[in-house]
């Protein structure tokens, strides 16, 4: 009997059989379902799956993956399924508004404005279309931030927390949602037991619905305040000049955008300083239409953040457009229009140029306003601002005269008193330290961008916590209220908080671009983790099983200086190009070289942030190994039991359910596809890694910032289309380790196998870009450093396989990515070598199978 991985069945949206097809040679298949919802085969069920499974002979172990054989079209080189069962695609669901124009949600809920009064002080003047609420005097002087009157014009950002309004708490569909996400979360805490057909069509319904973000553990969503001050020269008062500033209240996170309206509102107001300047000024920006700007699944989020292409989902907003004429249509109670008319609408609505920004119009005072709206952001990531602005403030006075930190601090300068600033900013915000910009002598807009641009560096999209603990400028009549918080990252202007070393940790001065430790920093307690890796024999412990294969690998210290010298890039992702890497056995070093290369390479912002991401999907992943090591466990990681319902071998398909397995039976995966987790070279390298990065490691673990992690793994795990793989796991062995035939062919088949709908698609393109050895920008449309592997070359080097079924079950998934709206990108960047091999495989197996063709009703029937 074979060992086989399970086909699943087709399936439809809703979970029923489906037929099979016959179609021309020159046709091409129907778009895929981009929503990243899924097809009826993933359910929120995470232990028990409803597969069907079929036993096949076969002279050596393989996975029997779905997906019909391929024909290579003469003409164009396009493939064609000659062979059943072939893989039906789900119904294409409506694509979602990020903003539906019936929602009921103000883009802007408040309006404010302040004055500056040389007897009152700072004095809240206007405030529309009601009171904030709290305590006004200090709203104003937020408003008016030191030295205002010593400038013609300052931006300031700062953040309220503000309750939602209690008609939203009542709104029936926020408690509809609620009640789904409660019901959901009850059935997976109850083991997931199985559902009927009618409750898996229900419960894929709701899918569409539910969010695919993780509500905000911490509260409701930040009120997030951007204010511009002008200054006004008149001989006619006090000190010849007026000072106003004008505000607006939103809790969108892209702020940015109300840039130029304020501009043009807070003029309108010097000139009309009356309510009705603020009234038409909210009636613009709420009146801003956002409902042609597609919903993005979480993994589609990540491609889009970690590609430069411009093209990338553009059907979602053709889409969008085409159920807006629908719409229109339906109202006007008159049929759909003519393909003519449909054309002429399309253009009306337009398309966007970059599908990374939604273009809209804000007309105000007769002024036609452009605004460009990010479509897929971060969380953590609050306005306009510039990592590479941030990197190079205080990357160019340590690289031309290097000041030593003292004191040092085991969490901050994990690579002794020359750590990079960077790297210790990271650190210390990683470790929940007291953080304060200080921009002496310059706007406060400054200091409040560096603010929000060290929470993006922590967060890297993947961290929470940091901007609902920020400050982007605060001054010292709040000093009472900011010392109560927490691991605060404030942003000031006057030069009195640095010589008060008590109230920060970490003083970051933007003036000279040098770092300041606090002598008074609290010292970090000496924990397991760290003792563990202290101690000589620490890896003689029961819970580390790699010492007996690798004598001398003892992961304490010395083994740490032993194999320095053969250390790759730690978390930097790339080698530093020097022959001393013994004192760089964190890879703080290399990957802060590898930062500053980029940066003077032009590699843009977004390339920038994209390394900081996989910096710190790193540092999760190898936390979760760390606590594993010494713990025995870890909460950072979740994944299926080694023994799967979905993913076989060594066992027989089973064709329905009710052939479904016993209660207790076995489906034991390979070890190398059971695996999970980060990928080292060795067990010596792992445990040298794991000791130098040991102290932050601990630190972190006491932070909110890991316990938001923790829960928001557990929201997205319930929409992770791929359960029972770690897909970064199998692609990164693909990518870093020698591998035999027979453990290569596991893991590219198990991948075969598992990546088959839209949504599976769309995580492993995302596994792609942001993994440790993310794809090149040059080669994928990605963001990564050079000298990675490129895009899918790692997955399509399968096309060279020793073993013939590996090469055509890798061929067919190549042709399920070159079909999905954001693989297509991917494939185009493949190489003419890859191409060939891809165009043999298929045209090898056409021969192979002769002369079977697909009849329809899926029987099959033979040429002769």
């Amino acid at each position: 009997m074979a060992a086989v991985l399970p086909s699943r069945p087709n399936t439809n949206s809703t979970g029923t059989s489906a037929s099979t097809t016959n179609r021309q040679p020159h046709t091409r298949q129907p778009s895929r379902n981009g929503s990243g919802s899924h097809d009826g085969n993933h359910l929120p069920n995470t232990h028990h799956h409803n597969q069907s499974f079929t036993s096949q002979p076969s002279s050596a172990q393989s996975y029997n993956s779905p997906g019909p054989s391929v024909h290579n079209s003469a003409s164009n080189g396009d493939l064609r399924p000659t062979q059943p069962p072939p893989r039906t695609r789900p119904r294409q669901r409506s694509v979602k508004s990020q903003y539906p124009s019936d929602k009921t949600e103000k883009h802007v809920e408040y309006i404010l404005v302040a004055s500056f009064d040389i007897d009152r002080g700072s004095v809240m003047e206007h405030q529309y279309p009601g009171p904030v609420g709290g305590d006004e005097h200090m709203l104003a002087e937020l408003m008016l931030p030191d030295g205002a009157h010593v400038r013609a014009q300052d931006w300031t950002i700062f953040f309220l927390h503000k309750d939602g309004a209690p008609e939203e708490e009542e709104d029936p569909l926020a408690k509809k949602k609620k009640r789904r996400r409660k019901d959901a979360d009850d059935g997976q805490a109850n083991g997931g037991a199985e559902a009927d057909e009618a409750e898996e069509v229900e419960s894929s319904s709701e899918e569409e619905d539910v969010e695919d973000e993780p509500e905000g553990v911490d509260g409701p969503p930040l009120v997030y305040v951007l204010n511009l001050v002008n200054m006004k020269q008149d001989k006619t008062v006090k000190r010849g000049a007026i000072v106003k500033a004008m505000a607006i209240c939103t809790r969108h996170s892209f702020l940015h955008i109300y840039k130029p309206l304020l501009l043009l509102a807070l003029q309108e107001y010097f000139a009309n300083p009356i309510m009705d300047t603020l009234a038409s000024l909210y009636e613009a920006v709420n009146n801003m239409d956002l409902s042609l700007m597609p919903k993005l699944s979480y993994y589609e989020k990540s491609i889009l953040q970690s590609s430069e292409a411009k093209a990338l989902f553009l059907s979602k907003f053709e889409a969008l457009i085409a159920q807006r004429m629908a719409s229109k249509d339906s109202e006007n109670g008159r049929p759909s229009s003519s393909p003519t008319a449909q054309l002429h609408t399309r253009n009306r609505y337009g398309l966007p140029r970059d599908t990374h920004e939604f273009e809209s119009v804000v007309k105000y005072a007769n002024v036609p306003v452009p605004v460009k709206i990010p479509v897929a952001l971060s969380p953590e990531t609050v306005g306009d601002f510039s990592l590479v602005k941030l990197i190079t403030t205080f990357s160019t006075p340590h690289a031309t005269s290097p000041v030593p930190f003292s004191p040092t601090h085991p969490h901050l300068t994990t690579s002794g008193n020359l750590t990079h600033p960077i790297i210790v900013l990271l650190n210390a915000l990683l470790t929940q330290k007291r953080v304060i910009f200080l921009g002496h002598n310059l706007p406060s807009s400054e200091v409040a961008e560096a603010v929000l641009g060290a929470c993006s560096l922590a967060s890297g999209g993947l961290l929470r916590g940091f901007t609902r603990h920020a400050f982007p400028y605060t001054d010292l009549t709040k000093i009472d209220d900011l010392l109560k918080v927490p691991g605060f990252i404030a942003g000031v202007t006057n030069p009195a908080f640095a010589h008060k070393t008590e109230w920060w940790d970490v003083l970051c001065d933007l003036s000279t671009g040098r770092m300041r430790i606090s002598n008074k920093v609290e010292q970090a307690p000496l924990t397991e983790g760290v003792a563990f890796f202290q101690s000589t024999n620490g890896a003689g412990s029961h819970h580390n099983s790699d010492k007996s294969n690798h004598p001398g690998s003892g992961g304490g210290i010395s083994s740490i200086v032993a194999v320095g010298a053969s250390m790759s890039a730690g978390l930097g992702g790339n080698a530093i190009p020097t022959t001393n890497l013994g004192n760089d056995i964190t890879g703080d070093a290399s990957f802060m070289h590898n930062v500053i290369t980029a940066i003077n390479e032009r590699h843009g912002e977004n390339a920038i942030r994209a390394k900081f991401r996989r910096w710190i999907l790193k540092f999760i992943r190898i936390a979760a190994a760390f606590e594993e090591v010494v713990y025995g466990a870890t909460s950072l990681y979740i994944h299926s039991s080694i023994t799967s319902p979905t993913l076989s071998i060594g066992s027989p398909r089973l064709d329905s359910p009710s052939k479904s397995p016993a209660a207790g039976s076995a489906f034991e995966l390979p070890a190398e596809v059971a695996g999970h987790g980060y990928v080292w070279p060795n067990a010596q390298l792992k445990n040298a890694e794991l000791a130098a990065n040991a102290t932050r490691l601990e630190g972190w673990r006491n932070t909110r910032s890991y316990y938001y992690f923790i829960q928001d793994l557990a929201a997205y795990y319930a929409h992770r289309p791929v359960k029972d793989l770690d897909l970064q796991h199998l692609h990164d062995k693909l990518s870093k380790l020698r591998m035999n035939a027979e453990a290569s062919s596991n893991i590219y088949l198990a991948i075969c196998a598992a990546v088959q709908s839209d949504a599976e698609i769309s995580q492993l393109l995302s596994t792609i870009l942001t993994g440790s050895s993310g794809a090149d920008s040059r080669a994928s449309g990605g963001t990564a450093g050079a000298g990675q592997p490129t895009g899918l070359f790692t997955v399509a080097l399968g096309l060279f396989h020793p073993r013939l079924e590996v090469r055509e079950q890798v061929a067919m998934l190549l042709e399920r990515v070159r079909e999905h709206e954001a693989g297509c990108y991917f494939w185009g960047q493949l190489g003419r070598f890859v191409r060939v091999g891809f165009e043999r495989v298929v045209e090898g197996r056409e021969g192979r199978l002769g002369g079977e063709t697909v009849v329809e009703g899926g029987a099959e029937r033979g040429s002769g």
